[in-house]
């Protein structure tokens, strides 16, 4: 198979085009003949080493990517719920090499059928794995109820893009995004249903009196400070990301206190292997909002070989939506 390599933690020129043996499933995995893999900023974050000292993460060589769509082309032992040419999506993770390259090895759990959806691949992998994340995070961690305001950074990121319409399926009041002030064009003609977009940078101003009930923060530094103030008393503020890039930053906790705040962290990686068993529900519940129209991402597609080009993009916040990559 072809895979896009990254041969040592660095920049975007670290990455290779290469032949690697076709891998093969073993018990509870499925191999995915890979139509389109997505690039996400997590996989930027791997390639240049920030998490070159944590246990269980990649080492160079390697090979990137966690969500892929295409078809099933072969079955380990014990998997009987998928068939061989069944069209399918993964929520997260691949085996011990990602989904950059035209084939792929993934636990069966986080596979997610696209057989009789009507929703095409590409924008299956753009859309499904993160929306799958905002259920999980909107439902099991910040627990919204029926009737509350929800607010969100980065409104146009891959994956806050798709919070405004899974919030909305979960009944929520109403939803504000935020982007930075040049991005309110844009961000205001994107189709996603918010009821408001606003500029982060006059986000007090901006809001006025309204107080939110939940805040999902993909964004982080200063931002995430300046959003305490304008969450109601037991709001929860979900941090799903650090798009900011500012690793230093802090958020005064005898705020969180006087306000009766909490600050909730979710990550997918790190939950659904934990707990696998959710996987097909959350799955389920994306697709119906990806069916209904509510996700409405953008998709810019690049063949494997220009993986680099697509890490710059990402790193620039040149994307306005998902960016795949096509073996």
């Amino acid at each position: 198979m072809q895979a896009a390599v990254v041969t040592r933690f660095g920049d975007p020129e670290v990455f290779e085009l290469t032949e690697l043996p076709d891998p093969v499933p073993g018990p509870g995995q499925v191999a995915i003949e890979v139509s389109h893999a997505a690039v996400g900023l997590i996989d930027a974050f791997l390639r240049q080493g920030l998490y070159r000292d944590r246990v269980g993460l990649p080492q160079p060589p390697f090979v990137p990517g966690l969500e892929v769509a295409g078809t099933v082309r072969a079955l380990g032992d014990g998997v009987a719920d998928l068939r061989v040419g069944e069209p399918v999506v993964t929520l997260t993770g691949t085996g011990p090499e990602g989904g950059y390259a035209s084939v792929a090895v993934v636990d069966a759990r986080m596979v997610a059928s696209l057989e009789g959806t009507g929703v095409d691949p590409a924008l299956a992998v753009a859309a499904v794995p993160n929306a799958a994340t905002a259920y999980l995070a909107l439902t099991g961690v910040a627990h919204l109820r029926p009737g509350e305001w929800v607010l969100v950074h980065g409104a146009l990121g891959g994956l806050a893009s798709t919070f405004p319409g899974m919030a909305r399926t979960l009944g929520a009041g109403g939803v504000v995004g935020t982007v930075r002030r040049a991005s309110l064009a844009a961000a205001r003609d994107s189709g996603l249903p918010y009821d408001e977009v606003v500029a982060g940078e006059d986000l007090a101003e901006a809001v006025g009196g309204r107080r939110f009930d939940v805040v999902v923060d993909a964004v982080g530094g200063q931002l995430r400070t300046d959003t305490l103030a304008v969450m109601a008393p037991l709001g929860r503020l979900l941090l799903v990301g650090n798009a900011s890039g500012d690793w230093s930053h802090t958020v005064p906790t005898n705020s969180l206190w006087q306000g009766s705040l909490a600050l909730l962290g979710f990550s997918i990686g790190s939950y659904l292997p934990a707990h696998p068993e959710q996987a097909r529900r959350a799955g389920q519940a994306a697709l119906r909002a990806v069916g209904q129209g509510l996700v409405d991402v953008g998709i810019h597609t690049l063949p494997l070989a220009d993986a680099a080009e697509a890490h710059r993009r990402i790193e620039q916040g040149r994307v306005g939506g998902r960016l795949l990559l096509t073996p």
